[in-house]
């Protein structure tokens, strides 16, 4: 009987937790050089899109995270991090 009580609490969190984006500011300054594509992962979650290509034996990716506020974009060369970008969309009017 006491658990149902607390059912509306524990939904509205759960709504709330899986509301929340992993593509922030915060989370970008916490991607580093040299980071492995499953370390990103980690952080930002699966990519909205990503594409790679291979040539003479060094691979390229490119990963892109986006959300209604906000785009990551993180460039890999074998396997590891070499550049990233961050970039806020602007506000709706």
């Amino acid at each position: 009987m006491k658990l149902r009580a607390f059912a509306p609490f524990v939904l509205s969190g759960l709504l709330l937790l899986a509301g929340c984006s992993k593509i922030t500011q915060d989370n970008f300054a916490r991607i580093s050089d040299e980071m492995t594509e499953q370390e990103v992962a980690a952080i930002l979650g699966k990519p909205t899109e990503s594409s790679s290509t291979s040539l003479v034996g060094i691979t390229g990716t490119a990963s892109r995270w986006a959300d209604k506020e906000a785009v990551i974009t993180v460039r890999f060369v074998n396997g590891k991090v070499v550049l990233k970008n961050y970039e806020k969309r602007p506000a709706k009017k």
